[in-house]
């Protein structure tokens, strides 16, 4: 009974391809139930684990709240999420200078509170279904970054970086991520090494599986392929650094997402990933482009790798070249076989299909357990080297 509970409760807000569960669910469900997600049904529990993390943005969070359920149409809806939502990452990245504690949390709990308090506005209720799925839609990307991507400073070079939010939060109520806290620690940063310059900009991507099946990746950056000097996409990993070398098609990973959603996946049967509704239909394996041998110089405690191990239906090995990839159906790409190695995939598909020459890729931090503010910074710290050596050679 348990478990069909929480198949029941695995819901998303943004959903319009089915994934695989026991008891399958769309978004319509949540709409005609008035059901709220799992990441929505874990607030009241963070709130009595860690009630500071909540504080920061509470102003934008009631505001929000109060404003919407004084709302009596879609218009009035529209117009208070938008606002409301890119000031949210706007505060959420000043909040996050100014504690100097790098913890990304506030923003991600803050945006769960948002969706929330928007699901169960009146007016909301009275909406189409479509408009609120749009309307849920807008208040995700928006808060994550995506109107604020603004290379507005006069620098040599432009990098654009993706974070993910915390995950795995019934182990960790606290669970933090070191590519969140990196992404709000460098967004809008200048950056120089021997006489040239890069202004970073950053985005934060959610740990479920029906948002990248939306398209949410494709989203975020395909704006960018051509306006833009390197792009990379971080997750938290293993021990040390890793960049990933060869990202693979599949899922197979038997994690669930944040919204406990299982994709069925596993390394025997690995699941091929959705884009708007169709498989994704690429190749088996793509290979990286960001600048090696610079990138590892940074200097800090962690060792830099450059990961090549993969897994395919037939072996696991170390390929020195993707022609050795040919003819494998791949179980797990260089950054494994969940969302992280998929966000490196989607970025580097788009990339073929846009600017080849563009330098793309993974990093995977080395891992915390749930809140270790010093742990991130000397993360962060060494990420910022590696975008420091790569400028010239990007």
């Amino acid at each position: 009974m348990k478990f069909c509970f929480l198949a029941k409760m695995a819901l998303t807000t943004c959903l319009l391809c089915q994934i695989t569960i026991v008891n399958r669910v769309t978004a319509q469900d949540i709409i005609d139930n008035n059901l709220l997600t799992v990441e929505e049904l874990r607030i009241e529990k963070a709130k009595q684990h860690m009630p500071g993390v909540f504080k920061p943005l509470i102003d934008r969070v009631s505001q929000y709240e109060l404003q919407i359920n004084q709302a009596r149409n879609l218009t009035a809806l529209t117009q208070l999420t938008l606002r409301n939502s890119n000031a949210l990452w706007k505060e959420g990245v000043k909040s996050f200078d100014e504690l100097g504690q790098y913890d990304d949390r506030s923003l991600y709990w803050a945006r769960l509170q948002m969706s929330k308090a928007l699901r169960l506005s009146p007016a909301f209720k009275n909406l189409l279904p479509m408009q609120q799925l749009n309307l849920l839609w807008q208040l995700e990307l928006l808060s994550r970054g995506k109107n604020d991507v603004k290379f507005d400073k006069d620098t040599d070079k432009k990098i654009l970086i993706t974070g993910f939010d915390p995950f795995f939060l019934d182990r960790n109520i606290d669970q933090s991520n070191p590519s969140g806290v990196a992404a709000l620690a460098l967004d809008d940063l200048v950056i120089s090494r021997d006489g040239k310059s890069a202004e970073i900009e950053t985005l934060i991507v959610p740990v479920r599986f029906a948002d990248f099946d939306k398209g949410m990746i494709e989203t975020l950056l395909a704006p960018y392929y051509n306006k833009v000097d390197m792009i990379i996409t971080i997750s938290m990993g293993r021990e040390n650094f890793d960049l990933e070398r060869f990202p693979g098609l599949r899922r197979s990973a038997k994690a669930p997402d944040n919204l406990n959603v299982y994709t069925g996946a596993n390394s025997e049967e690995p699941l091929l990933p959705i884009r708007l509704g169709k498989n994704l239909p690429n190749d088996e394996f793509v290979e990286f482009s960001l600048p090696v041998s610079a990138m590892k110089k940074a200097s800090g405690k962690y060792k830099i790798n450059d990961n090549r191990i993969v897994s395919s239906l037939t072996k696991t090995f170390m390929p020195q070249s993707l022609s050795e990839l040919k003819g494998h159906v791949s179980v797990q790409g260089s950054g494994g076989g969940y969302l992280s190695n998929e966000v490196s995939y989607r970025s580097i598909v788009l990339r073929n299909e846009m600017n080849p020459v563009l330098p793309v890729g993974h990093i995977h931090t080395p891992r915390i357990k749930a809140y270790q503010p010093k742990v991130s910074e000397d993360i962060v710290k060494q990420i910022k080297q590696m975008l420091n050596h790569a400028i010239n050679e990007i």
